[in-house]
């Protein structure tokens, strides 16, 4: 077992063009926002992003790093629909993949398990068959002959994710009300990188919390980064909630001008404004 601690940077510079990258969370929640905003101030680019969509895909949007986009929804929760993900996909500035909840779930699944495609009801008789007419679907070969939609591996090159706490050796923890299938990002990739609020020691995991609360595991992990406030200014609850004004401030602020602040100095004079409540946006 080794220490797989790194830094956001670091992780960014593994990264490469052309890769089809997962992001943890949903919507505007545990979204892993120091390791977007490492993406974004690298010269990656080309992407096929793989997400429960909210802020990362909206900033990705707009500055124009994504080729493809697979997702269910873009959503700022308080704010329903991404405004720049939505003035990028009006642009037609990337190809997009939308499709059922349920149906990106078990693409997941698919891919953490190493298999094609897996059977699912979700999206028959819906839009998302004709929206997606590259979708298959396949007849059970038992007695019920029932149709399923056959859907595909959403195999990942790399993945991020952000929790609460996580050990040196790559096992994470969520200590809020849902894991939004981090552990699902981290299974479906080749690489997969975890941030967390702390890096603890592993005996201390399961004295904050049971030991269902560790949802990734170690041997799915590549690299772990201490990053304080590392979800802001989307939520990580219990540490903190989404930070709302500076999300409106996002959202109401042409993307240029946002990102000269966003992405301006490095990440720990970031962090501490946000600790010091002097990042507004």
């Amino acid at each position: 077992m080794s220490d797989k601690t790194t830094t956001a940077d670091e992780v960014a510079a593994r990264l490469s063009s052309g890769m089809t990258l997962g992001i943890g969370g949903w919507g505007s929640r545990r979204k892993p926002m120091a390791l977007v905003r490492a993406l974004l101030r690298s010269d990656v680019t080309d992407l096929t992003i793989v997400s429960y969509g909210g802020p990362d895909v909206g900033m990705l949007a707009a500055a124009g790093r994504i080729r493809k986009l697979i997702a269910p929804f873009v959503t700022l929760d308080s704010i329903p629909l991404e405004p720049h993900y939505r003035a990028a996909r009006e642009r037609g500035a990337f190809e997009l993949m939308e499709i059922d909840e349920a149906m990106f779930m078990w693409g997941l699944h698919a891919a953490g398990n190493r298999l094609p495609f897996l059977p699912v009801r979700a999206g028959l008789g819906s839009d998302v068959m004709r929206v997606n007419p590259g979708l298959r679907t396949v007849t059970s070969p038992y007695d019920d002959g029932e149709t399923f939609v056959a859907m595909p591996a959403l195999r990942l090159d790399a993945a991020l994710v952000h929790v609460n706490r996580a050990d040196r050796l790559g096992n994470g923890q969520y200590l809020g009300p849902d894991p939004y299938f981090d552990d699902l990002f981290c299974e479906a990739a080749d690489t997969a990188y975890v941030s967390c609020e702390r890096v603890v020691d592993t005996a201390e995991l399961t004295k904050e919390a049971p030991p269902q609360s560790l949802l990734i595991k170690r041997h799915t992990v590549t690299g772990v980064i201490e990053a304080p406030n590392g979800a802001h200014f989307t939520s990580c609850a219990p540490d903190y909630g989404r930070d709302e004004g500076v999300q409106k401030a996002y959202a109401t602020t042409p993307w240029a001008d946002f990102a000269a602040r966003f992405l301006g100095g490095d990440e720990q004079a970031y962090q501490s404004a946000v600790r010091e409540g002097t990042w507004q946006g």
